[in-house]
């Protein structure tokens, strides 16, 4: 298994948010400022690495029955521990995230990672799968947060760039600039991975409806 490849997949090739299109609750409500974005990506970065490798820990033992009850579990743990100590250490920034910090839980990423990939793969990739799609994660919603903070504030981190040269634009801070921002990188994300492929033509005969295509029929009888 290439472990680099387990790592990288996630920044670009399968971006959790410009590719995948998960989290984009998050993405939209938290980017309105850079600094808003980088915490509830480190945030969900670190609940990520720890829930995956717990999971692939206990993957044999966890009954399949009840597999989702337990990852949530999981998950709720790292996400509580995670949500104390931003309260404790970054009060700031825990104001400004409000309900999406603990709303972690219930993250379409961490969830999906969890039974996508932690549940059948060893600690180590795990990890690394984890840690490569908190990094894309934090990586999409920084590029929005800064992109919306300029153009929306004038500013950057809260420092002014080019004060008095440009008018903010407020449309960026709301939401619909946080669509625009949000469509204009998944051009751009979709560019760079090349995922924008012509469709494979497989034909009648491989299709798995050849036997109740309505169109299939019509031809025939027409050859007939």
């Amino acid at each position: 298994m290439n472990l680099v490849r387990e790592f990288t997949k996630g920044i670009i090739k399968e971006n959790p948010v410009l590719c995948l299109v998960l989290g984009t609750c998050p993405t939209l409500a938290v980017t309105t400022a850079a600094s808003n974005a980088i915490g509830m990506g480190i945030a969900a970065t670190i609940v990520l690495v720890c829930s995956n490798a717990v999971i692939s820990l206990l993957r044999k033992i966890i009954p399949d029955k009840v597999r989702i009850p337990a990852y949530i579990t999981i998950i709720a743990g790292f996400v509580t521990m995670v949500q104390m100590l931003v309260k404790a250490y970054a009060p700031d920034i825990d104001k400004a995230l409000g309900i999406y910090l603990p709303l972690i839980v219930v993250n379409c990423i961490i969830l999906g990672r969890a039974e996508m990939y932690a549940s059948k793969h060893s600690v180590l990739p795990s990890v690394l799968d984890g840690l490569g799609m908190g990094v894309g994660f934090t990586a999409a919603m920084l590029a929005m947060g800064i992109i919306r903070e300029f153009f929306g504030t004038g500013a950057v981190f809260g420092v002014p760039i080019f004060q008095g040269v440009i008018d903010p634009i407020i449309v960026f801070i709301l939401p619909p600039g946080g669509f625009f921002v949000f469509g204009m990188l998944i051009a751009l994300a979709n560019k760079l991975s090349g995922s924008k492929k012509k469709p494979e033509e497989i034909g009648c005969a491989a299709c798995p409806m050849n036997g109740t295509c309505s169109k299939l029929q019509e031809k025939e009888a027409c050859d007939k």
